[in-house]
């Protein structure tokens, strides 16, 4: 049986005999051929025609009937325009399902290019952060959130931690801000509305911070009637030995008061907002000063390497209460005659100051919570050290509160090495 070409190829040829055959009888075969050329013509435009009017009803239609060649041209069109129909039908079902998908979401999301210029976003997105359908897009990311620490977080582009802010459409709304790069350096921004963790979090900063506030009284009250019958000298031995230690407690209690409200004050405010420049090198030097006398006892061999012309912007009470934990943490936990490495340097990264010594150290499953607050690595080593279990937490939110983080370093038996990084835009000349 004939394919539907060769068939239609031997109609044609059939034609052009059948003219020959008319032309030789006639005497006429040029003009024969002509008007067999001028049918088969007229023939193959009425085709076309058919086939043009058929695509321009967009398969609203079934295809025209013909045979050989443009039987074939009809129902492989036919079959190409119904599958690509299909899967236009698929993916109109896939848009709409993300856009459900999308508009249900209650968290607002931003794709934004690699100019920094808005390409879609969510229903979400115009409640929380004020943009609009149609007229936005395209637009630049930082004409909408202008925030001076918003634009600095997008611009330094190390976006492991999130950024809280309120939100530049709704005063009444806190916001933390996620930020995932994709695709050619095309950026995923996720706004979610943590108003309510806010409010919680300020519930108990605020327990805290009273309950820390109401202790200083009473404990005022304890250690000053200790220190006076401490001073008195008459005392029995066993009743000055307990008096001592009570004394010790409540020395020890007054630095854990004082360290929770420290705490309650740098969790009140996610941000410095009231930055200067501040001289890094005499902070250090002047922690140093401070303890001699706690390190004379231990005779430690300290080694100081600092930059003298470089500070930081920031709050210099917070840095010098960072900076200082971790000198007195060598202290503390370096046995007599160790060496304690302390040094404040910068490159072309930031800033760094590091504390190293070759004390205790500790185990690698306790790294990742050493931060936490009241978390202990042993829990009597801290006792006899006097540690609060705050100090690492302390640092850790005066770092984030300057743009910066903590690396720790460590080797149970061997020691470790604390390291405070800053941003190079955080750093100034001094």
């Amino acid at each position: 049986m004939l394919k539907p070409s060769q068939l239609s190829s031997t109609k044609y040829l059939l034609m052009i005999a059948a003219a020959l055959i008319f032309g030789w009888f006639l005497d006429l075969i040029a003009w024969s051929l002509v008007a067999a050329l001028i049918v088969w013509s007229t023939l193959q435009l009425h085709q076309l025609r058919r086939l043009k009017n058929w695509l321009a009803q967009e398969l609203k239609t079934d295809p025209p009937d013909a045979s050989g060649e443009w039987g074939e041209v009809f129902d492989s069109l036919y079959r190409i325009r119904r599958a690509r129909r299909q899967r236009e039908q698929n993916l109109q079902a896939t848009i709409d399902r993300f856009q459900q998908f999308s508009a249900a979401l209650k968290d607002a999301v931003v794709i934004v290019d690699k100019h920094n210029n808005m390409l879609w976003w969510n229903l979400a997105a115009q409640h929380l952060l004020g943009l609009k359908d149609r007229s936005d897009t395209g637009k630049p990311l930082f004409n909408m959130l202008r925030d001076p620490h918003f634009i600095r977080y997008c611009q330094r582009g190390n976006f492991a931690e999130p950024l809280l802010q309120t939100s530049p459409h709704n005063s009444a709304i806190e916001l933390q801000y996620l930020i995932t790069e994709f695709g050619d350096s095309e950026k995923l921004l996720v706004a979610r509305d943590i108003t309510d963790l806010i409010r919680l979090e300020q519930t108990r900063q605020d327990f805290v911070a009273n309950a820390s506030h109401e202790l200083r009284t009473p404990l005022t009250v304890i250690r000053g009637y200790l220190e006076t019958f401490l001073d008195q000298g008459n005392l029995p031995d066993s009743l000055y030995h307990a008096m001592l230690q009570m004394q010790q407690q409540s020395d020890r209690m007054q630095s854990l008061v004082e360290d929770l409200l420290l705490l309650s004050k740098l969790d009140s405010t996610e941000v410095v907002v009231d930055e200067a420049p501040v001289d890094a090198p005499g902070i250090i030097l002047s922690i140093l000063e401070s303890t001699e006398q706690a390190a004379q006892g231990k005779k430690h061999f300290i080694s100081v390497s600092l930059a003298d012309n470089i500070g930081l912007i920031g709050r210099e009470k917070e840095l010098h209460s960072a900076f200082s934990n971790l000198i007195y943490n060598a202290l503390r936990y370096t046995p007599t005659g160790g060496d304690i490495q302390i040094s404040w340097s910068c490159d072309t990264t930031g800033g760094c100051f590091s504390v190293t010594d070759n004390g205790l150290g500790i185990s690698s499953i306790h790294l990742d919570r050493i931060t936490e607050r009241f978390y202990r690595v042993d829990d009597d080593r801290s006792a006899n050290t006097g540690g609060s279990g705050l100090g690492l937490a302390i640092v850790k939110n005066v770092l984030h509160r300057h743009q910066g983080h903590l690396e720790i370093v460590s080797t149970l038996g061997k020691g470790s090495c604390f390291s405070c990084h800053f941003p190079l835009d955080t750093l100034v000349e001094l």
